[in-house]
Order: C-alpha cells, then sequence, then structure tokens
C-alpha cells in the first residue's frame, strides 16, 4: 500500500478520534486502554511497520560540513602526485563546474601519505589511523556525485533532496514514514560540534512541509541538552505535570473546533518535553559509561565534542530514537588560513577516533546490524589547487567518497573507481539521490512511494530521481 496513502488514513483515524470522540489528552494513559489507532493518534510518533521487510531501524549520520578532501583522506591518486605542478588535461576540466576556480590553476598531488589495510585492503590517509581499525566493517563509496556546488545549497541538497530551502530532511522524511520506538526522547535528534553550526542551519534538519512533530530536535553537547527543559524554581515535577494536563486539554479543546493538526502536534511537544525532563538528563549523563568505553572514543564527561556526540548517538539508538544526526564543521580546505597542511589535519584528529568507535562499540553491543553509519560531506575537493598560499582544494561535485556501514550495507568493499587523476567516476557511479533511496530501502521504505502531497503534487525525497544501490548491500 502507498506509504502517502497509508498515512491518510492515520489522519483519517486521528481526526475521527480528536472531534468525533471528544477525548482530552490530559490522561497518556488513555492511550493504552482504546488500542493502537488511539495511541496513534495521541502520538503521532508511534512506530509504524515499514511497508517492506527492512534489515536497518535506525541511522546515524555523520555529517561533515564543508566537504572533506577525498583525496587526503580515502582516494590515493599516484598519476595525480607525479603531474603534481602541470596544467590538467582540457578533457578533464571540460563542463565541469567550480566555485572559486578561474581556469589557469595547476594539478596539486596527495599531500599526505597513504596505506592500505585490513583483509579488504582498503586505501587510507595517514589522516586517519583509527579508521584502520574498522575498514572491513565499512563500504566506501568512491564514486560520489552531487548536483550543486555552493555549500549551503549542496547541503541542503543532500539533506533534502533539494537545494532550496522548504523541503523536508531525510531524518523528517524518515519519522514521518516509520515513527519512534522511543517513548521519552525525540525521534529524530540533532548534535553538532566544530567551531560553528553548519550553513543552512536549520533548515538542514527542518521538517518542510511535513508537520513540525518529525523535525529534529537539537541537543547541546553538554549541561541541559535543551535550553529550558528544566522547570523554574518553586515548579516541582508533580506541579509540571499538572500543567501539560491542563493546557493539553485547553489545546484539545482548540483542536477539536478548528481541526488544525499542528495543535496535535503542539499537545505531543509539551507531553514529550515533560517526560524527556528525566528522560533526557539519564541520557547525557556519559559518566555512566565504563572508562573503557570513554577512552575508545576518547570522550570526556561534560564537554561539549564530537566525540562525546557520536557516544551520545549510541545511546540514543539504544533508547529507540530512530534518527540521529551529527554535524562537525569547517571542512571546507581552500588554502590560505583553511588549508590543508594545518587544518585538514586538526579536523580529521577531531573525527577519527570517535568515527571509528561508533562502529566498533555498535557492532560489540549487536546495534550495528540494524544501525546504518553514514559518513561524508556534501562534496569532495578538486585536483587541481587553488591560487592561494598555502594552496587548497576547491569544491569537487563529480567524484568524492563516503562510507556507509551496519544495516545490512556490504562490509569491507570499496564500490567504485574515479579516473586516475580524481576528475570523475569511471565505475559504478552513485549519485546523492540514489544513496537516499538505498537508505531508504535498508529502512524498509520504496523511496517511490514515500510521498507527501503538497500544493497540488507529491512530494518525495528523492524528487523524481535516485536508484537503490543493490551492489553494496549484503
Amino acid at each position: 500500500m502507498n506509504l502517502a496513502y497509508q498515512n491518510h488514513l492515520r489522519t483519517l483515524t486521528r481526526r475521527h478520534f480528536f472531534e468525533d470522540c471528544r477525548v482530552g489528552l490530559g490522561s497518556v494513559a488513555l492511550a493504552s486502554l482504546l488500542g493502537p489507532k488511539a495511541s496513534a493518534a495521541l502520538n503521532p510518533m508511534e512506530p509504524k511497520a515499514s511497508p517492506e521487510t527492512g534489515k536497518a531501524k535506525n541511522v546515524i549520520y555523520l555529517f561533515m560540513a564543508g566537504g572533506p578532501s577525498q583525496l587526503e583522506l580515502f582516494d590515493h591518486k599516484p598519476l595525480l602526485a607525479k603531474y603534481s605542478g602541470q596544467k590538467p588535461p582540457e578533457e578533464a576540466m571540460k563542463g565541469k563546474r567550480f566555485a572559486f576556480l578561474k581556469g589557469n590553476e595547476r594539478l596539486l598531488g596527495p599531500q599526505r601519505e597513504f596505506g592500505t589495510y585490513g583483509q579488504s585492503g582498503a586505501t587510507l590517509s595517514e589522516l586517519l589511523p583509527h579508521h584502520r581499525s574498522i575498514v572491513d566493517d565499512v563500504c566506501f563509496i568512491k564514486g560520489m556525485s552531487t548536483d550543486v556546488f555552493n555549500h549551503g545549497p549542496a547541503k541542503l541538497f543532500v539533506n533534502t533532496g533539494s537545494p532550496q530551502p522548504g523541503r523536508p530532511s531525510m531524518g523528517s522524511w524518515v519519522t514521518y514514514g516509520l515513527g519512534s520506538e522511543s517513548n521519552n526522547l525525540p525521534g529524530f535528534v540533532v548534535l553538532q560540534s566544530g567551531p560553528r553550526g553548519p550553513r543552512a542551519g536549520g533548515t538542514l534538519w527542518s521538517s518542510g512541509f511535513l508537520p513540525s512533530t518529525y523535525q529534529g530536535v537539537p541537543f547541546r553537547g553538554s549541561g541541559d541538552p535543551i535550553l529550558n527543559l528544566t522547570n523554574p524554581p518553586g515548579i516541582d515535577h508533580r506541579r509540571q505535570g499538572d500543567f501539560v494536563n491542563a493546557l493539553a486539554d485547553l489545546n484539545q479543546q482548540r483542536l477539536d473546533l478548528v481541526g488544525d493538526p499542528e495543535i496535535a502536534t503542539r499537545i505531543a511537544a509539551y507531553e514529550m518535553a515533560y517526560r524527556m525532563q528525566s528522560s533526557a538528563p539519564e541520557l547525557m549523563d556519559v559518566q555512566s559509561e565504563s572508562k573503557s568505553t570513554l577512552a575508545m572514543y576518547g570522550a570526556k564527561p561534560g564537554e561539549a565534542s564530537f566525540a562525546n556526540n557520536c557516544l551520545l548517538a549510541r545511546r540514543l539508538v539504544e533508547r529507540g530514537t530512530r534518527f540521529v544526526q551529527l554535524y562537525h564543521t569547517s571542512w571546507d580546505q581552500h588554502g590560505g588560513g583553511e588549508s590543508l597542511e594545518k587544518e585538514l589535519p586538526l579536523r580529521a584528529k577531531q573525527v577519527d577516533q570517535a568515527s571509528a568507535a561508533l562502529v566498533k562499540d555498535l557492532k560489540q553491543r549487536g546495534l550495528l546490524e540494524n544501525t546504518i553509519v553514514v559518513w561524508g560531506g556534501e562534496f569532495g575537493r578538486t585536483p587541481v589547487g587553488e591560487l592561494r598560499k598555502p594552496t587548497g582544494r576547491d569544491h569537487h561535485v563529480s567524484a568524492y567518497t563516503m562510507w556507509v556501514a551496519g544495516g545490512g550495507f556490504k562490509p569491507g568493499i570499496s564500490y567504485g573507481q574515479t579516473d586516475e587523476l580524481g576528475f570523475g567516476a569511471i565505475e559504478n557511479p552513485v549519485h546523492v539521490h540514489d544513496l537516499q533511496a538505498t537508505i531508504l530501502h535498508q529502512l524498509g521504505i520504496d523511496h517511490e512511494q514515500l510521498t507527501f502531497r503538497f500544493q497540488g503534487r507529491d512530494f518525495r525525497l528523492t524528487d523524481v530521481h535516485g536508484k537503490v544501490v543493490h551492489d553494496i548491500l549484503a
């Protein structure tokens, strides 16, 4: 059955429950007495069975905002090193789109040493020593491509399927289609680290035209995960519960009168916030983890860092959160102040250990088989250097590397190949829409069927594109 039609039926059920039954939401226990349909009406995030059998249940997306250089991290090019400093072949540049190149730049060879590791013989840079321990658990996608070469629109394209703001993010689509298995935490959580926030900001985890209950909820890395979650002085948990119940009853009366689904979202948000007053502090208390686990991630209790966020991501999926997205910023090494020589090693060091630890930790806990871990940015970097001192690389949309682990993706393989200089994919290219379609497929969702009608058109994450890449699935 079409997912849009299924959700339409759920909306009808919810409308009947709210308008005809005239039941207030002050008592959450009522949901269990009235059965699953009423429960879904009370809780928009009620877990929903996927239309098809999916191997994965959760997603952790490690987003490297700014475009990490595949040529210094994953995709070794000896011929590029040999011809470094020479003009690129004219045919290699023909038809390509770049953000800042003027046309008189020269080839720039790899700035780091590479080796091969694991039984799979994966190629890795010296900048990622901890990744060596997970290469046989990871699927490296070497021929990634995207359509957009400026940061904000490119981030939107990877996250929402469109370069313009206003579309739902992948996490929103996933929770809209599947709900969440957590009753006490949001179904879609966003964690941020790095020198600043990602370009395009909250539009990257917006629910767009989907009901706002499906938008991502940003958590802070330390202290209270959400501002103003703690009760003010003089208000205990019981009194706060009385307030939430009274407010729910008032909102219910308004919902009965006007039928606005956003009011139901508001009711659910207050209920969730009330429950999170207990669940969120417990989530953030990473001191309960063993010393060996903290050391494996490089996490330090009370510190806001990518390492702590990776550990929190594991704790979130353990508690039923459906989609967790981590943003780590400042991978934009054009040269000058943002150099390949100084900035890239710093960024790699900030994420290498914890990224590898997350995969290993999920695996040893039996969570990796049903959790998809994705690592990558909005695009890659060019094989030619920019005319800056020190030099760097421009944005490259035609060929870059991402990796995926768990959730039924084939481990220990490198899929796709770029040409000898790294300008384009010459074998098994994978477009952003293809990766989106494949992730949804592993969650048991047909990307062509997960739709939402808006302004007279059925929209979906992959727009009118995308195909499932079956070759990278186990």
